[in-house]
């Protein structure tokens, strides 16, 4: 693209686009968005892939820590068909600042549940981590989604999968059978993230290092972890929420 009348030399720097006419980046925008429907359709399919899968049959009473004690994994469904499950990292005697910037990142972000409830699924988090330690952390950070403690069963839960790792989980149930039908994680769980597809659609992206992003374009290694704390955590420390976890370093 070249500049037209209206762009200077101060314009053209690095870490900025040109500045061109409205007809010549609509042009622009209009090209790209042929790109962004393709890439939109084949979600799409993905998606229908991902329904045609089969399913492997998991131990429904497996048991799982709930602020009442012991219950089964059906029973974590909540009486509803599906049920999606976030296994949240824990390093367990360790205070809030040290626990895990991308689980704090991922599943902050799941707040409003009507809409999941609505369509029959239950979302929960599985975390590997005590009952009442990690269960004070979700009350700090504000979050209102069922917690529960896979501390004991999660090595029975992810048959074979590298325990104390972040993973999304979706399970069916039929009658009293649970079965696994999907699983992700690493970027996979971009899925329960606003805040990454936001920053996708500006000029800057998500200022991580690994992005093609034009030369001189502002670059920031750790969106998800700030003076020394998962981000999301000073705001509410500003607003005098105790972050105290009843740990201590060992």
């Amino acid at each position: 693209m070249q500049d037209d009348a209206n762009t200077t030399a101060a314009d053209a720097t690095p870490d900025r686009p040109l500045i061109v006419d409205r007809a010549t980046w609509q042009s622009e925008v209009d090209e790209l968005r042929t790109r962004e429907k393709a890439h939109t359709h084949a979600g799409d399919a993905l998606a229908a892939a991902r329904r045609r899968l089969p399913m492997v049959e998991v131990d429904a009473t497996i048991a799982v820590i709930g602020p009442d004690g012991p219950i089964t994994l059906l029973h974590a469904f909540e009486d509803r068909q599906q049920l999606i499950a976030y296994y949240h990292m824990w390093y367990a005697g360790q205070p809030a600042a040290d626990q895990c910037e991308g689980c704090t990142f991922f599943n902050g972000q799941v707040r409003e549940l009507s809409y999941l409830h609505y369509r029959d699924v239950t979302y929960a988090t599985f975390c590997q981590g005590p009952y009442e330690e990690s269960v004070g952390y979700r009350d700090f950070m504000g979050w209102t989604m069922p917690w529960y403690s896979v501390e004991n069963s999660a090595e029975a839960l992810l048959a074979g999968r590298r325990v104390n790792r972040f993973y999304l989980v979706c399970y069916l149930r039929r009658g009293d059978r649970v079965f696994e039908t999907y699983w992700t994680n690493g970027r996979g769980v971009e899925a329960m993230d606003n805040t990454y597809g936001l920053l996708d659609l500006t000029v800057y992206g998500r200022q991580q290092t690994w992005e093609d992003s034009p030369a001189g374009r502002p670059q920031l290694r750790d969106l998800m972890r700030s003076n020394g704390r998962p981000t999301a955590q000073w705001t509410r420390l500003q607003v005098g929420h105790s972050d105290d976890l009843g740990t201590t370093r060992p």
